[in-house]
């Protein structure tokens, strides 16, 4: 039995799981398992990394993108500048790589939502998934400021977004879990008046399916986009990734 699986917190809701259940049942892999593995601390994974059998290859979501890097053996080239993980893989000689399939996902879901390459763009959020959408955006070579409650020197607070500002980005990413299910109704705290159909709103979250960020953005125009392709673009790369 190849068992694959998902390392998170509070992660019942997971998109992967049943991804990957619906792929196993597809492509008639019937000796493949997909399980969540919930832990509430980064400790749980230290003691998964103990245990035999271990997994075939792993996801990695919130919080423990970063967290789980230093029990790797070696990180890709990627995951190094995102400083971030999201999939793990076990190489034949039994150490462990992290890779970050997120970059991948964001990339091709953003260019299949908008035809045009953003010039400027916000990132909401200053977490592990926040760096593979400015991993992105800098190959693209679209400028980006970060947008944080708790800014350092080289990121903005939300309280300075002013009409200027928002006037000279096309793009803003929420990278943040503000409106994810089941509370719903939050969203990150943006001068939304000053959002037109000049603007671009790209969501990671993906339930619901369209959040109060991007229904707030659509109400003034906005072009948005949700997490789900990027999701689904992910999975495949991770596949793709434990059977290589």
């Amino acid at each position: 039995m190849k068992q694959y699986g998902l390392v998170g917190k509070h992660i019942d809701y997971s998109f992967s799981r049943e991804y990957f259940k619906v792929k196993f049942d597809k492509e008639g892999l019937s000796d493949h398992t997909y399980v969540n593995y919930d832990f509430t601390t980064i400790e749980g994974f230290a003691q998964l990394l103990s245990e035999r059998p271990l997994p075939t290859g792993l996801n990695v979501t919130i919080p423990y993108k970063k967290e789980v890097i230093p029990f790797l053996d070696r990180i890709s080239e990627e995951a190094q500048v995102i400083e971030a993980v999201n999939t793990i893989i076990w190489e034949k000689d039994g150490s462990t790589t992290g890779h970050n399939t997120d970059h991948t996902g964001f990339q091709k879901a953003l260019q299949e939502a908008f035809t045009s390459i953003p010039r400027k763009a916000l990132i909401l959020g200053t977490g592990g998934a926040s760096g593979a959408v400015k991993y992105v955006l800098k190959k693209l070579g679209c400028e980006f400021t970060f947008v944080s409650r708790n800014p350092t020197a080289s990121q903005l607070s939300y309280e300075a977004l002013n009409e200027s500002l928002m006037k000279e980005v096309d793009l803003i990413v929420n990278t943040t879990p503000l409106g994810t299910f089941p509370d719903i109704e939050k969203a990150p705290p943006l001068p939304y008046q000053w959002i037109s159909n000049n603007h671009m709103l790209f969501d990671l979250i993906y339930n619901p399916s369209e959040t109060n960020f991007l229904r707030l953005g659509k109400n003034n125009g906005a072009r948005t986009c949700n997490g789900h392709k990027m999701l689904v673009y992910q999975a495949e790369k991770s596949w793709e990734l434990w059977n290589s």
